[in-house]
C-alpha cells in the first residue's frame, strides 16, 4: 500500500499564492504517475497536473502559468505550488499515487480562496 498525507491549504487572498505538500510513503517502488485533483461541493473531481516517473510534468489548462507540480524524491514529496490563486480555486486538493493494481488517494486539504 502507498500513503499521502497533504498539507498546506488553508484562506488566501484572491491573487495570491499557497504551497500544497503531499507526503507519500509505503510500497512507492510500484507508484507510477502521480498527481492533484481538486474537487468543489457538486461537482466532480478534477485533474489539476501530473507527474511521470520521468519527471515530465503535465497541466491542466486552468493550471497552466499558475500552479508547478514538482516532487523531491529523496523527501517522498509532492508538490503543488500555486500561484495567482482566484475564487474558483476553492476546492479540497488530493494528491494521488498510481500503481498497476490500485490507485491511492490521500485524505485532501482544504484551500479557500477570498475574494
Amino acid at each position: 500500500q502507498v500513503q499521502l498525507v497533504e498539507s498546506g491549504g488553508g484562506l488566501v487572498p484572491a491573487g495570491g499564492s499557497r504551497n500544497l505538500s503531499c507526503a507519500y510513503s509505503g510500497r512507492i517502488d510500484n507508484v507510477d504517475v502521480m498527481d492533484w485533483h481538486r474537487q468543489t461541493p457538486g461537482k466532480s473531481r478534477e485533474l489539476v497536473a501530473r507527474i511521470f516517473p520521468s519527471g515530465e510534468t503535465i497541466y491542466v489548462d486552468f493550471a497552466k502559468g499558475r500552479f508547478t507540480l514538482s516532487r523531491d524524491t529523496p523527501k517522498n514529496i509532492l508538490y503543488l505550488r500555486m500561484r495567482n490563486l482566484k475564487s474558483d480555486d476553492t476546492a479540497v486538493y488530493s494528491c494521488r499515487a498510481v500503481t498497476a493494481l490500485e490507485d491511492y488517494w490521500g485524505q485532501g486539504t482544504q484551500v479557500t480562496v477570498s475574494s
